[in-house]
């Protein structure tokens, strides 16, 4: 306990390894050996915030918990019995299978903090269970109901460390020990409580405090007796009292004598304890992808709108050019229908962050600290779970878009529908896995999914604009080229243009004809044989000797050259995408390592060099000993 800003959960979060920033000076000793690499995950710490993932079940939520963060040697059959002896501890049964839910649609306040606590015990923590002010924001009945569940683990042999704020007179006797800070994180007392808190209040009393009255809340009392209360007064140094107290010099002889005894204890043998993690990456990545899956399936909204958009957007693009002909106007438009079809990239965008988020939250908060899975493997499961999904909606797109504007007509008379069919569902499947994976690089290492949204919706229209349809190569300026080289939808346009016109032949329609007079004693063809055979067109009328109808192109490939596109890219243009996926997957990967994966701790066991005596006793005064 402690005044606010005593640096009560500071503490907590350092003992509990869970500090990235800073320096820590001293020493954290278990079994008075220095802790070793897998000692978080022998401890659980029960948050104050009761961060759960919404579309899971309670039994769901403590089995992930206990099949990822028990010892791999414990059966899994044992795990599982376990996580029932939980529910049956923490009097979870009446809702063991219900769905968790958001707050105020699902469990109300008690059964998720229940459930918070459960989480933690389901791990079968070896050490000890870190409770950060467990019955903040509860009722009175809904905090005694969750002090009684502490100390019915505390008498099942549980180990349990925690920070309470303001507790009653009656809470406040459930505890057994209390740790006391002023503002700053200075030690005002640290020993038993005793029975009816009287071993607490006649340390205070005997070293010149008031008495605490027989309806007083010693909790209230002694924050009022520090001068910690709104308008209480203390002219007492409780910190240098402490300092100078015997009480002070039996802990510390207490703790060197368990230093001493304790670092005698045969150490566990059991290689695995050292692991950082208790399970292996394998095992992790099926369980983690096996509930993002779940959440994903569980979310109907999310998948009705995937499919919506995708749907919608190509059967209103497919129908808007409905059978569109081989003319010159024709060809414009199957362009603008491709062109068109990726501007469901940004919907798409917005649509994957926020489950992206929702999941990177719950994993940094509690899953991260707890060493329950690892990083690349939260990374790997979130970019696989959009993949099949994708998949489908790319089978949907297909088959709403390609069909009705005809560009499978295309491919007859070479006999090629098959191939150039499945090609083309092949770039719209890849169109459709590079949206997700630069979603997920995108996000990686951005707090928000707004501020991702934004950033990539900026970088779709530089790629967009500087794919080769708005704006060809040759048209560029010189500084903006490598613009066209680097986007990808650069080589995802190419490709499907020419999968889905090249080889057939332009049929203009009556109104692009250009009528001419030819040379007197010349036919159409004639005068028009030299043009032709260098820049392409066709003459409708070729034996006419006058009003020659001209079309301007007679095969798609001259209006494909036109673009910078060729058929015999169609390949290259496939593969450079693949390489656009696999980046996106692996910058998924650096900028999530690289914003948010923490860095070791700094760790200083003692003072550093040229601290003075002096100074090193009032650091060590202002600094918590326990």
């Amino acid at each position: 306990m402690g005044a606010t800003g005593a640096g009560k959960t500071t503490l907590l979060d350092v003992l509990a390894s869970r500090v990235t920033m800073g320096v820590v000076t001293g020493q954290m000793l278990v079994d008075g050996r220095q802790r070793d690499s897998g000692f978080q995950r022998k401890t659980g710490y029960v948050q104050q915030q009761d961060l759960h993932l919404a579309t899971s079940t309670v039994r769901e939520a403590l089995n992930f918990s206990a099949l990822l963060r028990q010892p791999k040697t414990t059966p899994k059959a044992e795990k599982l019995a376990y996580v029932d002896e939980v529910i049956k501890v923490l009097e979870m049964d009446a809702y063991a299978d219900a769905v968790v839910g958001v707050p105020g649609e699902g469990l109300n306040v008690e059964q998720r903090k229940r459930l918070t606590i459960a989480v933690e015990m389901a791990a079968k923590p070896a050490l000890l269970l870190f409770l950060d002010e467990p019955t903040s924001g509860l009722d009175s009945q809904t905090a005694w109901s969750i002090c009684q569940i502490l100390r019915k683990l505390a008498n099942n042999g549980q180990a349990i460390l925690c920070t309470i704020h303001q507790p009653s007179a009656i809470l406040f006797q459930e505890f057994d020990r209390l740790l006391f800070l002023a503002y700053g994180g200075k030690t005002v007392y640290f020993g038993d409580i005793g029975q009816n808190s009287r071993t607490l209040t006649s340390y205070f009393e005997k070293n010149g405090s008031r008495k605490c009255g027989e309806e007083e809340n010693p909790a209230e009392w002694m924050l009022d007796v520090i001068g910690a209360a709104p308008g209480s007064q203390n002219t007492i140094d409780w910190p240098e009292v402490w300092w100078d107290s015997e009480e002070k010099q039996r802990i510390k002889e207490q703790l060197a004598e368990m230093k001493t005894t304790l670092s005698k204890k045969p150490v566990e043998q059991d290689p695995t304890s050292l692991r950082e993690f208790a399970e292996p990456l394998t095992f992790q990545f099926f369980l983690v992808t096996k509930r993002v899956f779940e959440q994903y399936w569980r979310t109907p909204s999310y998948l009705y709108s995937k499919t919506l958009l995708c749907v919608a957007s190509a059967l209103f693009i497919g129908f808007s050019f409905w059978d569109s002909a081989l003319s010159l106007q024709g060809l414009q438009n199957q362009l603008f229908a491709i062109f068109m079809i990726m501007t469901i990239f940004g919907n798409m965008v917005q649509q994957i962050m926020p489950h992206f988020v929702t999941q990177r939250s719950l994993y940094e908060v509690r899953e991260r600290p707890s060493k329950t899975y690892s990083w690349i493997v939260f990374m790997l499961s979130n970019v696989v779970v959009e993949l099949p999904w994708n998949t489908l909606m790319a089978v949907l797109i297909f088959a709403c878009w390609y069909y009705p504007i005809g560009m499978y007509r295309n491919a007859i008379p070479t006999g090629a529908e098959n191939e150039r069919g499945g090609l083309m569902f092949l770039f719209i499947w890849q169109f459709m896995l590079f949206t997700s994976t630069f979603t997920d690089m995108v996000v990686a290492g951005m707090d928000s999914s707004e501020t991702a949204g934004n950033v990539a919706q900026l970088l779709f229209s530089l790629t967009l604009i500087f794919c080769g349809v708005l704006a060809g190569p040759a048209t560029l300026p010189g500084f903006w080229i490598f613009m066209y080289r680097v986007s990808p939808f650069t080589y995802l346009v190419e490709g499907m243009l020419v999968t889905g016109l090249a080889n057939t032949e332009v049929v203009c329609s009556e109104i692009e004809f250009n009528t001419f007079q030819p040379p007197s004693g010349k036919t159409c063809y004639e005068y028009t044989q030299a043009y032709t055979s260098s820049m392409g067109g066709y003459v409708r009328n070729p034996n006419a000797t006058s009003d020659c109808s001209f079309c301007q192109s007679s095969d798609t490939n001259v209006y494909l050259g036109l673009l910078s596109s060729s058929y015999s890219h169609r390949w290259r243009d496939f593969g450079i995408l693949w390489a656009f996926i696999i980046f996106n997957a692996f910058g998924a990967l650096f900028f999530y390592w690289w914003a948010r994966v923490p860095r070791k701790q700094k760790v200083q066991e003692s003072p550093p060099p040229g601290m003075s005596r002096q100074a090193t006793r009032q650091k060590t005064r202002e600094s918590t000993k326990a």
